[in-house]
């Protein structure tokens, strides 16, 4: 079961006092890398959920964005500094009756100065409120292994149809090629034997130099390398496990084959099925560019 390295995952719940929600979301990338968007106050929870991503994804860039708002403001408490708003007070009537001012002073004139109330956080209880993000955590990390796992699907399938394709095409090499070796010993043959028409060289040496040389544009290693390539993909693409660099690896191998063969094949039949091999090839190699 392959997984593609794209995702999303998202779950919510409450718990110690909050409301909680998790987003989970990845894209390709090389190897593991991971990161944060966590609220000040919950900054001790990144290790935890890296550790839980980690756990599940071997490379990807990961991304988590974690909600938590406290239920009918319980972790919000203001208060007043009643020193401050002392001398506040007795500021402003000083003012008054030094300008001749009417004292018309309200409560809400005590808002314009910022130091007379105070906000504060109640402590939070880290324990509890990390059993209550990492449960629901998990929960959306579940939903983004499904969304791989649905992915991954989807590119097996069509990667499943592009190997087939080219095993069709190798297929049509393998046909072609012996009638291509064939004609070439053939023509070698008639110019060795016109050239050295009159010598002594004996004929049994002149049917081994054309066979020699006829053989250089042989294709059956390379068709056999290829046809062992796509065996080693499709059998990995039964793993459970992550497959992407070997995949990769597989891919290039494919691509070098094709290319040999199209470098010895000199024929216009061959080389448009090594062209269409190619095609096939760049393609597979784009798919797996996002699986894991």
């Amino acid at each position: 079961m392959i997984r593609s390295m794209t995702g999303y995952g998202r779950a919510q719940g409450n718990g110690a006092g909050f409301d909680i929600s998790v987003d989970i979301k990845s894209v390709n990338h090389r190897y593991f890398e991971f990161n944060a968007k966590l609220p000040k106050s919950c900054l001790f929870l990144e290790d935890s959920l890296k550790k839980l991503l980690q756990e599940m994804i071997s490379r990807g860039k990961v991304e988590v964005m974690l909600s938590v708002q406290s239920k009918e403001g319980s972790d919000t408490r203001i208060g007043v500094d009643e020193v401050a708003a002392a001398s506040c007070l007795e500021a402003l009537r000083t003012a008054g009756e030094k300008f001749g001012l009417i004292d018309d002073i309200k409560l809400s004139d005590l808002l314009r100065f910022p130091d007379v109330f105070t906000v504060e956080r109640a402590e939070i209880d880290e324990e509890a409120l990390t059993a209550a993000v990492m449960q629901i955590a998990g929960d959306a990390a579940a939903s983004y292994q499904e969304m791989r796992v649905a992915e991954g699907q989807k590119l097996r399938e069509d990667l499943e149809n592009r190997l087939k394709r080219v095993s069709e095409l190798v297929s049509e090499v393998e046909k072609r090629a012996p009638e291509l070796q064939q004609a070439y010993y053939n023509r070698l043959y008639q110019k060795l034997s016109e050239t050295l028409e009159g010598t002594s060289i004996d004929e049994s040496r002149v049917v081994t130099e054309a066979a020699i040389f006829a053989d250089k544009v042989a294709v059956d290693e390379e068709t056999v390398r290829l046809r062992s390539h796509l065996a080693q993909f499709a059998g990995l693409l039964e793993n459970d496990g992550p497959v992407g660099k070997k995949l990769d690896f597989l891919v290039q191998e494919m691509n070098r084959e094709t290319n040999t063969i199209g470098s010895k094949g000199q024929d216009v039949t061959i080389a448009r099925t090594v062209v269409e091999m190619k095609s096939e090839i760049e393609k597979i190699r784009e798919q797996i560019q996002n699986i894991e």
